[in-house]
């Protein structure tokens, strides 16, 4: 795990998830990249199953790694594919994101066209996601 406050940096962790991911259905292997509020990176790839209802989204597996670390407050995200189109978060990936970010629904999503950065926030992507109560 490494830390940075440097978008650039955690888009190439991202890249770097994309080789862990296991995509032998789609071939379509994706990476994530959560930037904790102390500055960790945490990452994940894609891990798909025979019964798709199994599979998990990088973006999950990102999550995951950095809540079973202690980290629940999440600043931004970096979603890469192979092929360099943008991939956005799914909706359940965007409810579970709201979840834990730190700027409220403020979390900054960036995203790669053919290379170059995109940078959202989460609620451009998710304008009303459930919350507690």
């Amino acid at each position: 795990m490494e830390q940075t406050n440097d978008p650039a940096q955690l888009v190439a962790a991202a890249r770097g998830a994309l080789e862990h991911a296991y995509a032998p259905y789609s071939k379509r292997a994706i990476g994530a990249a959560v930037l904790g509020a102390d500055g960790v990176i945490y990452t994940g790839g894609n891990i798909e199953n025979a019964l798709r209802g199994l599979a998990l989204c990088a973006e999950q597996v990102a999550l995951a790694h950095a809540v079973a670390r202690g980290n629940r407050t999440l600043r931004a995200i970096a979603i890469v594919n192979r092929n360099g189109s943008p991939c956005y978060p799914c909706g359940v990936c965007r409810q579970m994101l709201a979840e834990f970010s730190a700027a409220g629904r403020g979390m900054e999503v960036i995203v790669e066209d053919a290379g170059r950065p995109l940078a959202t926030t989460l609620s451009a992507l998710l304008p009303d996601p459930y919350r507690p109560g």
